[in-house]
């Protein structure tokens, strides 16, 4: 049994996804490989995010509960501000009054674009801030 020849001038049909029409394969191939590529980009990133924000704050001087706590006093401008841990069950976005709310030392000028009354904070800053901090309350006692 012979199969019948195909007709001059056109190509055997192809194997396509559904929705993929013979001009457009070529092009929804490399679209198919740049967002994979985009993709694991992306969880490379987010997966080195927060062991290069721990170490740019000072990781293994302070531990990740310091560096939380200090974060919160540098950014309220209140010294006795401490990060909540373990974080309740009812804690935002869950349901609960957010991180700071009734918070009133904070020096940030509000508006359309806020800006921050605090210092951008420079690589293991937070270290010295801490220092700083622990020496003034050890002078004051």
């Amino acid at each position: 049994m012979s199969t019948p020849a195909p007709e001059s001038g056109t190509a055997p049909p192809q194997d396509l996804p559904l929705g993929t029409t013979p001009p457009f394969a070529r092009m929804h191939r490399w679209l198919k490989r740049g967002i994979l590529i985009c993709l694991v980009a992306l969880v490379v990133e987010g997966a080195m995010t927060v062991p290069a924000l721990a170490l740019w704050y000072g990781w293994p001087t302070l531990s990740l509960q310091e560096i939380c706590d200090e974060m919160f006093k540098v950014r309220y401008s209140d010294d006795t501000l401490e990060c909540e841990y373990p974080a309740d069950f009812n804690a935002p976005p869950l349901g609960g009054q957010p991180e700071a709310a009734g918070q009133t030392t904070a020096r940030d000028e509000w508006g359309v674009q806020p800006k921050p009354g605090w210092e951008s904070i420079g690589f293991r800053e937070l270290v010295r801030i801490r220092e700083d901090r622990l020496a003034r309350e050890e002078a004051g006692r």
